[in-house]
Parts: C-alpha cells; structure tokens; sequence
C-alpha cells in the first residue's frame, strides 16, 4: 500500500514548493548594459544606409581576389573548427532541452542467491525482474527553463562567433591580397628602374672612357645601381612570404604559384562610404551580436545557481514483473510509485557563493559588451578617418611622383648641354624612383582602408546562397 500514500502525499508536496516558488527570482537586482550610444556612428553623418549591406563578392570586385577569398571560406582550418563549435553548442542545446522531459528507463534482471549460514539449513533465493522506469524532476525553481536558455544563447553566440570569423578572414585574405599585389607593383618598379640605371652606367662608361667625364661620374652610376639592384633580393622574400600568408589563409601548403591581379595605381576610390545609424551597428556586426548571446548566457547561469540552492523534486514510477520462478514471471505483476525531495540543509554557503561568482561573471559579461560596443565605434571612426586621409596621401603622392618626372626630364635636358652636374642628375632619378613607390603605397593603403572600414562596419561575413553552409 505504500505507493498509493504516495500518490496523496506528491500533489501536497507540489503545492508546497510551488507557494515557496513564488516570487523567487536570482536576476531580478542584474544590472544592464549602460551603453548610452551617440545618434550617429560618425559626428556629422545622417546615412540611413551602409556599405556594410553590400556582399562581399559585390563589394570586392577583382574576380581573381573573389575566388581567393571563396576558397579561404571553404578550406580554413579555424572557420571549420568554429563550425563544429557551432554543432557542439546545438547538441548541448538538445540536452538542456530534453532534460525538461521524463526518462524512461528498463531493467531486466535475474538474481540466484545461495545461503548456506552456519547451523542452519541450505537455502537458495533466485529472482528474476523485468522492470520499466518513468521518471521526471519536476522544473520548479526554473533550473532546467534557464539551463536551456543557457544553451539557445550558447549556441547562437557561437554561430555569431562563425560569422565575425567569416568577417575577420575576408578582411585578412583582402588586406593580405593588395599587400602582395603592391609588392608585386614595387618590385616591377625596382625593375624598370634598374634597366634605367644600366643604361645610365654604360652611358657613363662611355663618356669616361671617352674623356668626356671623370671616373667620379662612372662609379656615382655604378652605386645607384647596385644601390637599386640590392632591393631586389628583400622584396622577393617578402612577396614569398606574402603568398604564404594568404595560401594559410586559404588551408593549403605554400605554393610558388598564385594566381593574382594588378595594383591600379589610377582606380577611382569612392570619395564617399556611407556609415549607417548607430542603432543598426549592434546588429550588423555579428561580433556585437555574440557579445551580446554570451551576457544571455551569463544571466541565464545566474539564474541557474540561484534556482539550484533550493532541493529538487522527482517522481518515479516502476512498474513490471518480479518472480522467483521464471516460468511465472509474467504472471506477477509489479508496480512502485516514489516521490522524493533532495537538497542541501547546510552546506556551509557553497551554493550561495556559487550563485554570487555567477553575478560577478555576469558583471563581467556586461562590461565586456560596453567594452566591445565602445570598441566598435572607435573603429569604425578610426577606419573613416583613416580612409579619408590616405586618399588625401594618394593624391598629394600623384603630384610628387609627376612632378618627380618632369624633374628627371630637365635634370638630363640640361646635363647634355652642359649646365648641370651627372649628381643632380641622380638625384632627381633617385627622387623620382621614390615617388613611384611612394605611389604605389599609397594605392596600397587606399585599398587597405577600404578593406578596414568594410569590416568595421559589419560587411564581409554574408553567405552566398549557393553556400551549404547554415547560414
């Protein structure tokens, strides 16, 4: 009959710990993230729309950089990993979830005891059992409602994680892609600049051996050459190590070959890059947004500790056959009905500082967040401000490279007729060749801010929808 006083004494016990619920609440004195954000990203600018929308394979239009890039999402080593996170969080998810729903259990045993005790007869005591269990704790205190909140926020925190890494790996392969181009552009230079001063060394060989001039003249030639001649071996490493770089980047071995475009030194960069509201900045960056999933998940664990210092309740329900004999096994029914309360009456505080450190994280969480958006927005206006004075740089290194151009054409002008000396011809040779690379840098940070403002304002982590990844 003890089963049937169960089944009296569990509505009673559910009463109890439902008055004693009421009003309970661990997240009720958490603070929330101060941040207080300006009306626009930047002073000054009411942009309604942002760059950021446009996809990556639109905004980068080089179809060699698109297919680089493309293959860097396919085969990176940390983008897969961040990927299995992602599936790992799902399955935690699932067993936060189930873990609100009943088990059900079964047993089949059989037992052959023997006792042969001393001045007592021989006995022995088989046993044979088929038994299924349905048990469920009962979800009072909210425990398993923010365990699974803890899980959904875990888990959409880590699919934002995948995402900022998609962004954080198109903006590395763009950056590392102009690099190597512009060294590609530098070396070219070097090159072309080194026909000149072979040229200019058996001009003055000549003339030397012809009287014309002094030996000075012939060795000053000979220096620029070398001079020049000595960049070359530098920047074919640093173009080999360019390229490794980004075959990294794409999950392959190093290779001598890559396939890659041009630096154009006279592309029209857009004067303007509209920045978007303030407001839509948090949602556009997915780093902000798995900032954010991840305070879900701290003040999720708060409420968990504050709901585990109070005792739990299960219900269990055996039923099945239980016998002595196997032949009769079937033949005997059995059922047992168990409800139980289990909890700490004094555990010294343990719990209580465990629910305490999981404010103290919360706390954390929330100032990591302010921290991140404070940083997202000194980015974005870095990246702006960066971007506008580099064009500024190109445009004022443009002139001096003409202006370089013409001074060599007038520096030979007049050494051929006699008014000016072979080292002032050098001199604006050296200029000149200065302000080329100076040029093509310039260009090269052109490219790099543009690549720079579009992450920082949340572009580079859409997916194409040929993607077979979730997106």
């Amino acid at each position: 009959m003890k089963h049937k006083a169960y089944l009296y004494i569990i509505p009673a016990l559910l009463t109890l710990c439902a008055a004693m619920a009421t009003g309970c609440s661990g997240v009720k004195g958490l603070k929330a993230p101060d941040l207080d954000m300006p009306a626009t990203v930047v002073a000054g600018s009411t942009d309604s729309l942002t760059v950021a929308d446009v996809a990556w394979w639109q905004f980068y239009t080089d179809s060699t950089l698109c297919n680089i890039i493309e293959r860097t999402l396919e085969n990176n080593r940390d983008l897969l990993r961040a990927a299995a996170r992602i599936e790992e969080m799902r399955q935690l998810w699932g067993v936060s979830k189930a873990n609100m729903l009943p088990e059900l259990s079964a047993t089949v045993g059989a037992d052959y005891e023997t006792n042969d005790y001393y001045k007592k007869s021989y006995t022995t005591d088989p046993e044979y059992d088929l038994k299924v269990t349905l048990g469920w704790e009962l979800n009072l205190w909210g425990a398993m409602t923010w365990a699974k909140r803890q899980g959904a926020a875990s888990y959409k925190a880590s699919v934002e994680d995948w995402r900022a890494m998609r962004m954080t790996l198109v903006a590395e392969v763009a950056s590392a892609y102009f690099r190597l181009i512009a060294l590609d552009n530098e070396l070219a230079i070097v090159r072309r600049t080194l026909i000149t001063r072979q040229e200019g060394v058996e001009q003055a060989r000549i003339r030397f051996e012809g009287g014309l001039t002094s030996e000075t003249v012939y060795q000053q030639a000979k220096v620029e050459y070398a001079s020049t001649a000595s960049l070359v071996p530098n920047l074919e490493r640093q173009i080999a190590v360019a390229r490794n770089a980004i075959t990294l980047l794409m999950g392959e071995y190093p290779t001598d070959k890559l396939n890659r475009g041009y630096l154009h030194l006279d592309a029209a960069m857009p004067q303007h890059l509209p920045a978007g509201l303030s407001s839509t900045l948090l949602q556009r960056r997915p780093d902000l947004r798995a900032g954010e999933q991840r305070l879900a998940a701290a003040m999720a664990n708060v409420g968990l500790t504050y709901a585990d210092r109070f005792p739990r309740l299960r219900i269990a329900v055996t039923g099945g056959f239980e016998n002595d004999e196997l032949s009769g096994l079937l033949q005997s029914p059995f059922s047992y009905t168990v409800g139980s309360i289990a909890g700490s009456i004094f555990d010294f505080g343990r719990k209580k500082r465990k629910y305490q450190a999981s404010v103290a994280a919360y706390d954390q969480a929330r100032l990591a967040y302010e921290q991140s958006v404070l940083t997202a927005f000194q980015e974005v206006n870095d990246a702006i401000v960066t971007y506008r004075r580099v064009q500024e740089t190109a445009v004022l290194k443009t002139n001096l490279r003409d202006a370089a151009r013409k001074y060599v054409d007038l520096a030979h002008l007049q050494y051929r007729s006699g008014t000016l000396n072979y080292i002032d011809v050098l001199d604006a040779q050296r200029r000149y060749f200065e302000a080329q690379i100076g040029v093509s840098n310039a260009v090269r940070d052109e490219y790099l801010a543009l690549v720079n403002l579009y992450k920082a304002l949340g572009g580079g982590w859409r997916v194409k929808t040929s993607d077979s990844q979730t997106k």
